[in-house]
């Protein structure tokens, strides 16, 4: 674990939430309501969002009367969330490749492929048993996730976005292991040029089911977007798996 990480450097800069603006709380309010419904959680479960940036759906969950833990690495998005901190909405700084709270959820999120993020595999499963760690016996986990099949034939290879003051310049591309997405930064008012290049592993439906059922835990449903369709493996834009704790 290195200070140097992308994903540390990159989530907690100011530029990541110019840049991500458009993810609005009514967005995370309309999935969790469909989560929720789905999966039928009752009144008073815990909830941990695992990798909750600035917490919108941390938020969005304590709002319908979960009692819900948001847990992130970046400083920067995580204060922001704190912000928001009520009697059953709580956040700490913390690494998911680390242990958390051992049988004490009823249910983990890990929302907008916010995994895939690490250099090794061994890290990779250092957070997928942090996850099923935290769960009670028979408590559900939902990862979504892109669907690597579906993104490959649909990257958009340039794009610019212009944020008043703030122009980024953003390059896609991939090769056999990884998706690249490299963002040139050009603040004008504060005369910053800064360049940070996301990575994330191209992780399949088989590779998934192998990491969860290494940690005992077993795929139950698998959806290809956020109407909870089915997923189609060349034409769903995600992949959101729901996994059972099957294993003490």
């Amino acid at each position: 674990m290195q200070a140097n990480e992308w994903f540390r450097l990159w989530f907690n800069s100011p530029y990541y939430d110019i840049l991500y603006q458009d993810r609005n709380k009514e967005e995370a309010l309309q999935l969790v309501d469909k989560l929720a419904n789905y999966l039928k959680i009752p009144n008073g479960s815990f909830i941990l969002d695992a990798a909750c940036g600035r917490g919108r759906h941390s938020t969005a969950l304590a709002a319908k009367g979960f009692n819900v833990i948001g847990v992130d690495l970046s400083p920067l998005p995580l204060a922001e969330a704190k912000k928001h901190e009520t009697d059953n909405l709580h956040f700490f700084l913390h690494d998911i490749r680390l242990p958390f709270y051992i049988n004490y959820f009823d249910y983990v999120f890990n929302f907008f492929t916010s995994f895939g993020f690490f250099k090794t595999m061994r890290e990779h499963n250092d957070a997928m048993r942090t996850l099923s760690q935290s769960l009670k016996f028979n408590g559900m986990i939902t990862i979504d996730y892109l669907n690597t099949h579906f993104t490959e034939g649909n990257l958009k290879h340039k794009e610019i976005i212009n944020r008043g003051n703030v122009i980024f310049d953003i390059e896609r591309w991939c090769d056999e292991e990884y998706f690249y997405k490299r963002i040139h930064v050009a603040d004008k008012e504060k005369n910053i040029s800064e360049t940070f290049t996301e990575q994330v592993e191209k992780f399949s439906l088989g590779d998934f089911t192998d990491m969860l059922s290494y940690q005992g835990l077993q795929i139950e449903y698998v959806f290809g977007n956020y109407n909870l369709d089915a997923y189609h493996i060349k034409k769903s834009p995600r992949m959101i798996i729901m996994a059972k704790k099957i294993h003490r």
